[in-house]
């Protein structure tokens, strides 16, 4: 099936995108949960997507689906289901799932508490702040709620967030705060991660320098290891939430994990974001391979890096709402599918998931769209239109305008006799300069009144995508050995910092001399 790609591939690469896109720009939007998107601009035709799906279904797409939505075993490091999607369920499930769905329940319910000033302080007083603190997957995916909604937020609450091991990141998060009436919620599913307890450890101190024992009052953890967080609180008494063992932590912004978030912008927001992941949910489960559409995006995927040899892929998101998106969706791909060997233990023959960056349109505009025209790599590229219809109808246009230019040029690019004519008269050496090769792929993604359904279900897309690329290249896209062992060798090295000698790696020693 993969020979029969390559050789759709080899003879699609004698044709100018610009025609292969004009062939296919009448073909009908895949559609789900109100997005819709446009594969047009793309080394496809018809017999070459044919193939495509053919080789999704002898795949087991559609087997895949039913084992996530199943409660299979489709962690088979841990020997666990991935039960993510159970968080936003709309009704009762069976089994574990019930219990992950009904386990999120708490934390709204806390959530709403703090906004009415039942739960308060230990003076007595409403809580005005809250600070998140966790890395990785108990920090991209809260922090992107929170930016997305930032004007929804109550503004009587104030939400900081803090990740990095650096001091000063802690530092500038608890910059104006007040300890007397900060709730500080730490969040770590192992709850052993270094940079979580660091931090978490420091700001307990600053509770505790203004609160002593009461200090406790003020903390909220969540976590799937509740023995150890009650070993690090001492015997005090805090605040506990669960974060489900099936639920990955690149998984986990539909958990308790996004306390901070159900507290500045309400439960009721979090339950419309928990809505929108399910009306995604429900067309992963039910449409066919031709028009589902986090399985057609996945065999995109495929088809541009492991068949194409496409090395990269970059999202622009044309929404200022989503301006973090590419960050969080780096994590959530090329964590789950930045591997190169399967479960089996048998390396995996085509290159596996391309590296995911990008940016916020229009302001990529002014600085790397540059290279994505006339530099000399063609990256496929990601626009995302999720217009606020409630703001201004001329910024509106400017910014879906600008969009639709990119991907316009960047597929047909402008040839010399173009410019020539265009501007005629230029200075020798110039209009050389001016031409653009065209010829790089996109997608266009967009819906008509971007809110938060619309929000979940797009994040529920990239989730079910992400998961059915990690079926096609053989992977488990639930494990991260490639993080835990970078871990360990941080723990290793911590003490050789004061004795050089001690580092095992004759650069490493000399490096630390040289930065000591």
């Amino acid at each position: 099936m993969r020979d029969e790609l390559e050789l759709h591939a080899a003879r699609l690469a004698g044709r100018t995108l610009r025609t292969l896109a004009a062939a296919r720009a009448g073909d009908a939007p895949l559609a789900a949960a109100g997005w819709k998107v446009s594969l047009a601009r793309h080394y496809l035709d018809t017999a070459a997507e044919s193939a495509l799906l053919k080789h999704g279904a002898a795949a087991g797409l559609d087997a895949a689906a039913q084992r996530l939505f199943g409660g299979g075993i489709v962690n088979p490091s841990e020997g666990r289901p991935a039960l993510h999607w159970a968080l936003r369920a709309q009704s009762a499930q069976a089994g574990e799932a019930e219990a992950v769905r009904a386990g999120l329940q708490p934390a709204l319910e806390f959530a709403a508490r703090v906004r009415a000033g039942a739960v308060r302080t230990a003076g007595g007083k409403r809580f005005t702040a809250a600070l998140h603190i966790g890395i990785g997957g108990s920090d991209f995916g809260p922090r992107l709620i929170a930016d997305a909604f930032e004007d929804r937020a109550d503004p009587a609450i104030t939400l900081k967030f803090a990740a990095n091991v650096d001091p000063y990141d802690l530092d500038r998060a608890m910059n104006g705060l007040d300890p007397a009436s900060t709730l500080v919620i730490g969040v770590s599913k192992s709850f052993g991660t270094e940079e979580t307890l660091y931090n978490a450890g420091r700001a307990r101190t600053w509770l505790e320098g203004a609160l002593g024992d009461a200090a406790s009052q003020h903390l909220a953890l969540v976590t799937a290891n509740p023995a150890k967080a009650k070993a690090w609180l001492g015997g005090r008494e805090a605040h506990l939430f669960d974060m489900p063992l099936s639920v990955g932590g690149r998984f986990s912004l539909w958990s308790a994990a996004s306390l901070g978030c159900m507290i500045s912008l309400g439960p009721d927001v979090f339950r419309d974001i928990l809505a929108g992941a399910a009306e995604m949910d429900a067309h992963t489960r039910s449409a066919t391979l031709e028009t589902n559409l986090p399985m057609r995006l996945a065999l995109l995927d495929y088809w541009n890096a492991s068949v194409r040899g496409e090395a990269m892929r970059v999202v622009l998101a044309y929404a200022n709402r989503l301006r973090m998106l590419p960050t969080y969706l780096q994590q959530l791909e090329m964590e789950s599918n930045g591997k190169s060997v399967g479960p089996s233990g048998a390396s995996v023959a085509p290159p596996t998931a391309p590296a995911v960056w990008g940016g916020e349109g229009s302001v990529g505009q002014h600085s790397y769209h540059q290279w994505l025209h006339q530099g000399s790599q063609a990256v496929p590229c990601e626009f995302i239109l999720a217009a606020d219809r409630t703001r201004d109808p001329e910024g509106l246009a400017a910014l879906t305008s600008h969009a639709l230019a990119q991907a316009e040029v960047l597929a047909n690019g402008r040839s010399l006799a173009q410019v020539e004519a265009e501007e005629p008269g230029l200075p020798e050496g110039t209009a050389p300069q001016k031409v653009h090769a065209g010829g790089r792929a996109s997608t266009l993604l967009s819906h008509d009144a971007f809110g938060p359904k619309a929000f979940g279900a797009l994040v529920a897309l990239y989730e079910h995508r992400t998961y059915f690329a990690g079926q096609l290249w053989g992977l488990n896209p639930f494990d991260q050995w490639g993080v835990e062992q970078g871990k360990t060798m941080a723990a290793r090295l911590k003490p050789a910092l004061s004795a050089p000698d001690k580092a095992d790696d004759p650069v490493t020693a000399a490096l630390i001399r040289m930065i000591s």
